[in-house]
């Protein structure tokens, strides 16, 4: 795992009529302080990056769906310096996933249906606080549900 990147095991309440999935709760580690939430729809092998957030911490969360992450970090004075990591997230590997500032973050629908994708911002939204590159401007393959340089 990058270093700075948490990954958090969620609860999964089954009840009648339905389950009640847990996303974060303001003493959860990783919380840092609250900007917004808003929900993506990834569909099914679309690729979404890279965007590297200058203050805003994402929490990342997959109740429907399956999508798979991929965090790289350019940041020097990081002991993973260079490094990827890949993640993914779904309802069997349910769980969020936080990832503090500075970090290129990119992700990927990997299920047969669309994903929904949760993100509890740290911040609102400034798109003056984001960078963002195409795919090709990192060295990172999205073919298949591995990691390939």
């Amino acid at each position: 795992m990058i270093e700075g990147v948490i990954f958090t095991p969620l609860s999964i309440i089954e009840t009648e009529g339905g389950n009640v999935l847990h996303a974060m709760k303001a003493s959860d580690v990783g919380f840092s302080s609250f900007g917004e939430s808003y929900f993506s729809i990834i569909e099914s092998g679309a690729v979404k990056g890279w965007k590297l957030h200058r203050e805003m911490v994402l929490n990342l969360v997959v109740p429907v769906g399956s999508v798979r992450f991929v965090v790289f970090d350019d940041r020097d004075s990081s002991k993973t310096a260079g490094e990827f990591s890949e993640t993914v997230l779904s309802r069997k590997k349910y769980g969020r996933l936080t990832i503090p500032p500075k970090l290129w973050v990119g992700f990927q629908g990997i299920g047969e249906q669309e994903s929904l994708l949760l993100n509890i911002a740290s911040i609102p939204h400034d798109p003056d606080e984001v960078e963002r590159r195409a795919l090709k401007e990192i060295d990172y393959s999205w073919s298949d549900n591995r990691s390939h340089r």
